[in-house]
């Protein structure tokens, strides 16, 4: 990694700690809309276990567990899990859900074909270059069984914040602290190569509001 992306990388993961200790459960205890229809999605195509990237304080991992699926939560903020944590035995559904601090720059820490859906709500559109999402998404195709469902959901060059406050290269902008890889239409095509291209649906979330993809992506079981 670049020494600029570098040092970005590590001012976003104590931004976000810092922000996750300020504010304990930040986005309250009701799943965000993608994880609903990913349930559903995941439920169809008979997932059971899900591996949750960039799951914060648990709100969407947490449903997960309450819809039946057995999940893996992981993400960047030791802060954020252990809120996370806090939440599963409060809600008695600890056996269920295990978490691991990990840096989606690096390989997952999962065998193979060990999983049967993955989801993540605006994870891949964090302060990653256009390199290291290729590298995640093929991480996320050397986890996932055949016939394994992806979703996810990224901000795009539609929003409103795209092309505002500091630049860093790369479609990524930092905007009140926060850095955005916004993604063109391009990127997300570019990343189901390989994979059957289920769905690409355009939403919009929160205050602006932000403007988003939510994408549906299967593994060929052949």
């Amino acid at each position: 990694m670049m020494e600029e992306e570098q040092d970005l990388a590590e001012g976003q993961r104590r931004h976000w700690q810092d922000t996750y200790a300020a504010h304990p459960g930040m986005y309250g205890g009701q799943p965000s809309a993608p994880a609903v229809h990913a349930a559903s999605v995941f439920r169809a195509a008979g997932a059971q276990n899900v591996l949750e990237l960039g799951a914060g304080h648990g709100r969407d991992a947490l449903y997960f567990v309450r819809e039946g699926f057995t999940v893996r939560a992981t993400d960047f903020s030791a802060t954020g899990l252990q809120q996370l944590r806090d939440a599963a035995r409060a809600q008695q559904v600890a056996e269920r859900i295990t978490t691991a601090e990990h840096d989606v720059r690096d390989p997952l820490p999962l065998p193979d074909a060990s999983v049967d859906a993955v989801f993540a709500h605006m994870l891949l559109c964090m302060a990653l270059s256009t390199k290291e999402i290729h590298a995640l998404v093929d991480e996320i195709r050397r986890v996932l069984r055949p016939g394994g469902v992806f979703v996810y959901t990224v901000r795009h060059t539609g929003d409103a914040h795209y092309s505002a406050g500091i630049a860093h290269g790369d479609d990524i902008y930092e905007h009140g602290g926060f850095a955005v890889h916004f993604f063109p239409r391009e990127l997300v095509d570019a990343l189901a190569h390989g994979w059957t291209l289920d769905e690409v649906h355009s939403f919009e979330e929160g205050d602006l509001p932000r403007r988003l993809w939510r994408v549906t992506q299967t593994l060929p079981r052949t």
